[in-house]
């Protein structure tokens, strides 16, 4: 490239304006490539520099690979103003039904460039190993050591139940009354044992790990045995928030169920973000 350099501009002092060095480091440069190659390729004179027959056949010969390299490097450019290329994002269903999907499909209208891989998973993965630039969950489950940005409102919990199942049982009033309560279990993947209901009440926390007949690895598939009267149901109160209405289910420890952070885009702090990448990022920030 130094060669091409000078052989085009005729001039040492031009080239080396041109490439960023200085003359006499230029110089140094052309005689070593002289040397390497065992040929004079540049006459110099103290008034000019032009290439030898040698120097000629070899701007001839390189010169348009160059010129191609340049043009190839300039068209990334392009893309810097036409986000393109793949996001791969793992995530509950929950999440990706709620709040990811309804911000995405605008920004996929607007991008037909942009590829987006949505993974479903309920357990906790490690998205580095797993090859995903990125994960969802609630705040509170997020690791510290990764970025992490709001995307969604606030959650709250909700322990539901039939009014067919409370005709034999008294309501419970407080999160240890649940252990005279048959109630729907969940199994998530990555704890290996049930998980356990988690309460809060005026700074007060308590996890509670209850019994009944049914075990599930997902929410949403516990709300229809709840409404069929075989148990408690601990959910995500917006899935429920029709049955309640219309008195299908009744809530209780509703004043143990606070709202809680609601859902974060998480990822590493050391990763190089794509413009694919950041624009994603940016069309799912939650914005209050």
């Amino acid at each position: 490239m130094a060669f091409l350099a000078v052989a085009r501009e005729r001039s040492f002092t031009r080239a080396a304006a041109q490439i960023g060095v200085s003359p006499s480091a230029l110089s140094h440069t052309i005689r070593g490539l002289e040397e390497r190659l065992g040929i004079r390729l540049l006459t110099r004179t103290t008034r000019s520099v032009a290439p030898t027959e040698a120097g000629e056949r070899l701007v001839a010969a390189v010169g348009p690979h160059f010129d191609e390299i340049e043009a190839g490097l300039a068209a990334l450019g392009d893309l810097r103003d036409k986000p393109a290329g793949k996001v791969r994002i793992n995530a509950t269903s929950h999440a990706i039904e709620t709040v990811i999907w309804p911000k995405l499909r605008p920004i996929l209208s607007a991008y037909p460039d942009i590829e987006v891989e949505l993974i479903a998973d309920i357990g906790m993965v490690d998205i580095v190993t797993q090859g995903f630039d990125a994960g969802v969950r609630a705040g509170e489950q997020v690791a510290k050591d990764m970025i992490a940005v709001l995307i969604g409102p606030e959650m709250r919990m909700a322990v539901v139940g039939s009014p067919k199942y409370f005709e034999t049982r008294k309501k419970p009033r407080n999160p240890h009354d649940l252990a005279d309560h048959q109630c729907i279990n969940l199994r998530l993947p990555t704890l290996g044992g049930l998980y356990p209901w988690e309460f809060e009440k005026r700074g007060r926390q308590l996890k509670v790990r209850v019994d009944g007949r049914l075990v599930f690895n997902d929410p949403d598939l516990m709300i229809e045995p709840a409404l069929d009267g075989f148990g408690l149901a601990y959910v995500l109160e917006d899935r429920v928030t029709a049955q309640l209405a219309s008195g299908r289910l009744l809530r209780v420890l509703d004043d143990w169920c606070e709202p809680y952070a609601g859902y974060h885009l998480y990822y590493p702090s050391r990763r190089q973000q794509s413009p694919a990448f950041a624009l994603v990022v940016e069309a799912l920030r939650h914005h209050a």
